[in-house]
């Protein structure tokens, strides 16, 4: 997805959030249950709860802009195992999960020498 603009920071809302809500139910879910300045700049990244929808959120200066993205016939890969409220993105995360790739990918591995 080719956005207009590069945001310095791109967080992921975990819990699925009802999709009525707009600019300023968002803003307020970005300054409340997240604690973040929705003025920076950063991009949030808001699902519903049967993961087909998406809502990206930021400020570009001179107000806020929300894109909105439905997928037909799959789901988006959500990562639900994360303890916390909110997930920090890469750039390249960012297009995974907006390309239906699992953002978290494989689990860590850990090699131990055998002699």
């Amino acid at each position: 997805m080719k956005m207009f603009v590069e945001p310095r920071d791109v967080f992921l809302h975990r819990d699925a959030v009802n999709f009525r809500k707009s600019i300023d139910g968002l803003v307020a879910i970005v300054e409340q249950e997240l604690g973040r300045d929705a003025y920076t700049g950063a991009l949030f990244v808001f699902c519903n709860k049967a993961k087909n929808k998406l809502k990206l959120l930021y400020w570009d200066k001179s107000g806020f802009a929300l894109w909105y993205k439905r997928l037909e016939k799959q789901r988006f890969k959500w990562p639900s195992k994360v303890s916390e409220q909110e997930f920090v993105l890469t750039e390249q995360q960012l297009h995974w999960l907006l390309s239906g790739y699992d953002v978290l990918g494989h689990d860590e591995q850990h090699y131990q020498s055998m002699i």
